[in-house]
């Protein structure tokens, strides 16, 4: 990304709606990665909105590539704010230990267990699928596991089946239902909500007609890794079903899948974004987070649409106040 200009000369810097925008992320993001890594702006103006300054904006440029590659925020921050400290003030002059390389996971150690994986699922060999993916998440994380070895292999598979015809299908099939038996195995229990003030859980639901659900499984086993609260109702919610839960939960966010634009429907979004409960004075509405590639090219303001996947965990965790660290975080939707 290229260099900052002051967008006013009166008022230096960017907003941080501006600056979300020039990120790719989203704003929430942003104000998350501040409260809980400290990666925010170094001036902050009484009485003022916060402005970012050119220096910031690098310190986040940083952020944001260390997390889409797999980096854990935690670990990210900390690579971002040492990198912008390296090369001045007085410390500057003094020999600096370097720090501990921080990165995703070797791409050829990646590609050899995607190859490794799609082998095994091409022979329909179900014990070395299951070695495989469990050992992924062992030495990755889950959630570097499921973008870095996981994905890729989905996709891979995908690929030989439409180049080859139905005879490939069968495999997409059982790697896509032992992915998600590793996902669920994964998945923490959800706790009970001992505190009415707390924030509802995360209600993750496929839109109506939508059958993918791995990408919403790795989210639910994600957030499930801090603890968050979530409910699960997988595929192809039927609208009635999914404002009827959306009344009797009371979630503090909903997430909607959508891997097809058929399938998107922004009315169903706007009418979950405008359902509304509790006491009179003190009512509260979900926050609608959009899922998913259906959702390319449908422009839908006050909801956030989340890039990647360590950008959704961000912001939902953000909402929920969790200070936990998850053991490894990676980009994205599937």
């Amino acid at each position: 990304m290229g260099a900052f200009t002051d967008e006013n000369p009166v008022e230096p810097g960017l907003t941080t709606g501006a600056l979300a925008r020039r990120l790719g992320v989203s704003p929430t993001t942003l104000r998350s990665w501040d409260r809980r890594y400290g990666i925010g702006p170094a001036v902050r103006p009484e009485g003022r909105h916060r402005r970012w300054t050119p220096q910031d904006a690098t310190v986040l440029e940083t952020m944001c590539r260390l997390t889409s590659a797999g980096v854990p925020p935690a670990e990210a921050a900390r690579a971002a704010k040492e990198g912008a400290g390296a090369g001045a003030g007085p410390e500057a002059d003094r020999p600096r230990r370097s720090p501990a390389p921080v990165g995703p996971p070797p791409p050829g150690d990646v590609r050899k267990e995607c190859r490794g994986l799609a082998r095994a699922a091409g022979r329909l060999d179900v014990p070395s699928v299951e070695e495989q993916l469990a050992g992924a998440v062992e030495k990755y994380g889950l959630m570097v596991a499921w973008q870095e070895v996981m994905v890729p292999t989905l996709h891979a598979v995908g690929r030989k089946w439409e180049s080859s015809g139905d005879r490939y299908v069968e495999v997409e099939h059982l790697l896509s239902w032992h992915i998600s038996t590793a996902l669920r195995r994964h998945t923490r229990p959800p706790e009970s909500r001992r505190d009415a003030t707390a924030p509802g859980p995360v209600v993750l639901a496929c839109v109506p007609g939508e059958q993918h659900t791995l990408p919403l499984e790795a989210l639910n086993a994600a957030l499930g890794e801090l603890r968050l609260p979530t409910r699960m109702f997988g595929a192809a919610v039927p609208a009635e079903a999914l404002i009827a839960a959306v009344d009797r939960i009371g979630p503090s966010a909903v997430v909607l899948w959508s891997q097809a634009r058929s399938s998107a429907s922004l009315p169903l979004a706007r009418h979950v974004a405008a359902t509304r409960w509790g006491v009179r004075g003190a009512r509260r509405q979900p926050v609608v987070v959009l899922g998913g590639p259906g959702w390319h090219g449908h422009p839908a303001p006050g909801m956030v649409r989340p890039s990647v996947l360590s950008e959704a965990v961000e912001i939902l965790s953000g909402m929920h106040g969790s200070v936990a660290r998850t053991r490894q975080v990676p980009a994205a939707s599937g």
